[in-house]
């Protein structure tokens, strides 16, 4: 069996006790963690294929995306100063005119822009299906499979239009038969539940205020039935909680429990207006969250319970989300983010600290989307999923903690990302593709679809 050791470096594996070395080694046997441990790797190790003098970097597991729309990347920089609903309403006519390559595209671009700062497990919530657009979850699905990211495709569906008071015109949407249809046959076509899977899907429908309840309730059915997981979008606005109490006669979290969406199988992206009742039950049921702390301040979304949900313990992870609120397009970004903004609410400094941040990036990610035991920490056992990150340069040489520098410090560097034990990022680059080409590409697109949104 081919071997990779790690050694020299520093060591923060985000196992159940926080254990980290200061002077460690990670020895990588083909897709899984051999050995990680403090000192020089064991001696006398048979097919070693590479061995890496770490000195000056941090060895962390590889960070974990729970909450992305790929396709945004082609409308970044628009409604700029648009609250959520303003902006889905300036947006969506121009996403109605997606297609297959556009999607392509736009996948290739953010998951290279999340894959190069490291994240080596990444999702994606598609929810957008023109009709006669072509296969637009197979080009995502295509895309990861080439940039060699593992990934979590949630097929996504809205059955409300503008005829139905929906946002999205009503050639965007799908009939409810439709949507549980195109999912199940996702899922029969792609899930793979083994523990190295680098491929699953969730069944995904958009959220309260753009699907119906039938279909809630069916897709739920759906994906209990097929053994996968549930992901849509709760809580995030005021504008959200008023909807739920005007049209269902309760709030967002009681209204998805009614429905069948409260579980462990279950997690729900931004989840920003939320009561203590709201907390318990996600507490109660094993219900996960998908904090994206960039999104929710550029959509002047409001401030997440972070510190509350993590003391109730509900399961929490990052989310990039998309690159329409979130233009950086990058996870790393998001570990100091959620510190700062954090610290921002009633908890003050106690928020969050920078251990906490590493472990909603890496652990608590792997945990949102059912995949805990296979990674999100350095342990031995685990899928070879890390990232070396360069902190002796000009940004971080002054901070002593690495894991302080990785969090707090300027964007650091990645000199190697592997996953499933193969490199994916080398000094700072991708292996699996060409970056210039795909930015080439992706604005060769945005331009394309722009034109075509102008003519509509």
């Amino acid at each position: 069996m081919n071997r990779i050791v790690i050694e020299n470096c520093a060591v923060a594996t985000v196992d159940a006790h926080g254990t980290e070395h200061a002077d460690g080694h990670v020895v990588v046997a083909g897709n899984r963690l051999e050995a990680v441990g403090a000192g020089p790797a064991p001696a006398g190790l048979d097919g070693v294929v590479r061995r890496i003098d770490g000195t000056g970097h941090l060895a962390t597991p590889g960070l974990v995306n729970t909450h992305h729309h790929f396709y945004q990347w082609l409308t970044r920089g628009l409604a700029q100063d648009s609250n959520l609903f303003d902006w889905l309403v300036a947006l969506y006519p121009t996403w109605a005119r997606i297609d297959e390559p556009m999607v392509y595209e736009a996948a290739r671009a953010s998951l290279a822009m999340m894959v190069r700062g490291g994240v080596t497990c990444a999702m994606d919530h598609h929810y957008v299906f023109p009709r006669g657009a072509g296969d637009l979850l197979g080009a995502e699905i295509r895309a990861a499979r080439e940039l060699g990211v593992r990934f979590t495709a949630a097929r996504g569906s809205m059955d409300l239009g503008e005829s139905s008071g929906g946002l999205p015109p009503d050639f965007a949407v799908e009939s409810i038969e439709e949507a549980l249809r195109a999912t199940e046959e996702a899922v029969d076509t792609h899930h793979d539940p083994s523990f190295d899977s680098m491929l699953r899907i969730a069944v995904a429908p958009c959220s309260p205020f753009s699907v119906s309840t039938e279909l809630l309730r069916e897709a739920a059915a759906l994906a209990r039935r097929k053994g996968v997981r549930l992901h849509t979008h709760g809580s995030e606005t005021v504008e959200e909680e008023k909807f739920c109490h005007e049209k269902f006669g309760m709030g967002p979290t009681d209204y998805f429990e009614s429905t069948g969406w409260l579980g462990e199988d279950v997690w729900m992206a931004h989840c920003v207006h939320m009561t203590d009742d709201d907390i318990a039950a996600f507490a109660r049921t094993g219900t996960g969250v998908a904090h994206c702390p960039s999104s929710n301040a550029r959509l002047a979304a409001g401030l997440a319970r972070v510190p509350d949900l993590l003391a109730a313990g509900v399961p929490v992870g990052l989310g990039v989300d998309g690159t329409a609120s979130n233009e950086s397009g990058e996870l790393h970004t998001e570990l100091r983010n959620a510190l700062l903004v954090g610290r921002l609410g009633p908890h003050r400094e106690a928020a969050l600290n920078v251990r906490q941040a590493l472990r909603l990036g890496t652990y608590g990610g792997a945990r949102v989307l059912g995949r805990q035991d296979e990674i999100g920490s350095l342990e031995s056992g685990k899928l070879a999923d890390l990232v070396l990150w360069k902190l002796d340069g000009l940004g971080h040489s002054t901070i002593a903690d690495p894991v302080a520098a990785l969090v707090l410090g300027a964007p650091a560097p990645v000199t190697l990302s592997l996953v499933n034990g193969r490199p994916v990022v080398e000094a700072g680059r991708l292996v699996t593709a060409d970056e210039d080409d795909i930015a080439r590409r992706a604005r060769d697109e945005a331009r394309r679809l722009a034109r075509i949104a102008a003519d509509a």
